[in-house]
């Protein structure tokens, strides 16, 4: 059984070997803050739907196209920096290590590793919305899993590995935002625009098709010779094959389902 003491002296040595570069930046001195905010959003969850039950639905149709749209902006800048710094630091597609030095590009990628990490907590809104809006049906265990871990992954990602080939699953993530964001901010405009957004479940298969590349792309680098965290890699791939398992179940319960039941309506009908 650990003592206080040596429990605290392993949280020390935890935080020492943290990116010295990122340290002070906005949430990143300590894991307490975004813990934090990591229990408050399961708290949300949990009790939002029961707050929200003696009210009306908050009709913030204004307030979406703005959120979404926003998102996509965030989206196109983080996808530009991470592909142009990428490029300027002659970054591999193979292996990658990361650099920890002062150099302009290498504090460039650690920004915009940031601004990934930051952006994980804005796009917490998007449960917060659904709760005002009482569409506690789009509160799924895949919506919950997926936005509460990825706060944890990126406040790791940016302490411990602000750059390398880690770059590569943040843009690739960035550019499938962009898409599903803009739906998002279409589809906010009400029905007059939304029956012409034909591609939603195509939104799906981009992020299927993200982290398959994922997993292809971390694999390689896992059976290669890199100066990259081995721990990390692991757990990516882990984590990239569970939601290829949620997002697939997502897409046969919202898609497949749907059309195999619309189309045995439709041969009754005939």
């Amino acid at each position: 059984m650990l003592t206080v003491v040596e429990v605290k002296r392993l949280y020390e040595v935890f935080l020492s070997k943290g990116d010295k570069r990122v340290e002070k930046w906005l949430l990143m001195e300590s894991p307490m803050p975004i813990l934090t905010i990591f229990v408050l959003y399961l708290i949300l969850v949990k009790q939002g739907p029961r707050w929200m039950e003696q009210y009306k639905p908050l009709q913030l149709q204004g307030w979406l196209v703005i959120y979404n749209l926003a998102l996509v902006g965030l989206s196109v800048y983080m996808c530009e920096e991470f592909l142009v710094t990428a490029i300027k630091s002659s970054y591999s597609l193979k292996c990658q290590p990361v650099d920890y030095s002062d150099n302009p590009l290498a504090l460039r990628m650690a920004s915009v590793c940031w601004w990934y990490f930051f952006s994980k907590i804005i796009e917490l809104l998007d449960t917060v919305f659904f709760i005002l809006r009482k569409k506690n049906n789009q509160i799924t265990f895949l919506h919950v899993f997926h936005h509460s871990t990825m706060l944890i992954n990126w406040w790791l990602g940016v302490k411990f590995i602000a750059g390398g080939q880690s770059f590569l699953l943040a843009m690739i993530n960035c550019f499938v935002h962009i898409w599903m964001y803009m739906y998002y901010g279409l589809a906010a405009l009400g029905p007059g625009v939304q029956r012409y957004l034909w591609w939603k479940k195509y939104i799906t298969k981009m992020q299927l098709t993200q982290f398959v590349l994922i997993v292809l792309h971390t694999g390689y680098n896992m059976m290669t010779d890199c100066d990259f965290p081995q721990g990390f890699n692991y757990a990516v791939f882990i984590y990239a094959f569970i939601l290829i398992g949620l997002f697939s179940n997502f897409y046969v319960q919202a898609y497949s389902k749907k059309w195999n039941i619309s189309t045995i309506r439709k041969k009754i009908s005939e």
